[in-house]
């Protein structure tokens, strides 16, 4: 099977607060949430680069969906990864993500494999590392 990444969904408790955080926020661009008349419908797709889309999902819909019950939250089950093109770019986006109501917890500091990097979680505990990787910086 050859891998190909095209949704990313995370589950949230408050649908709007999530938008407004990744919308307002963060940058994020976005139509909103859209599929409310649907049972387990509301969503809201973010635009990331060509290709890849983050979703915004209520938590109790991705598990209506996939056929199990809510779980408590646990952050420190998976993080996604922003890579920037320098450490003055990460700390800006710490920042920016700060102002927007995440909370950081590992400021930005060199890495031991060479690169730069700090990390925050969203309001609903999901982390995200914003990393200077020199090894595989993003195409623009």
């Amino acid at each position: 099977m050859k891998p190909y990444v095209t949704l990313i969904t995370l589950g949230v408790d408050d649908l709007e607060a999530a938008v407004a955080f990744y919308r307002d926020g963060l940058g994020f661009p976005t139509e909103g949430i859209v599929g409310e008349e649907l049972e387990n419908g509301a969503v809201a797709f973010f635009d990331l680069q060509p290709g890849l889309k983050l979703a915004l999902w209520p938590r109790t819909s991705l598990a209506a969906d996939a056929n199990i019950g809510v779980t408590p939250r646990s952050p420190s089950d998976a993080m996604l990864a922003h890579n920037v093109r320098s450490e003055a770019e990460a700390d800006e986006v710490l920042e920016t993500a700060k102002a927007a109501g995440a909370v950081i917890t590992k400021p930005g500091q060199r890495t031991n494999w060479g690169g730069y990097s700090g990390v925050f979680q969203d309001p609903d505990g999901h982390l995200w590392e914003v990393a200077y990787n020199p090894q595989i910086l993003p195409q623009d």
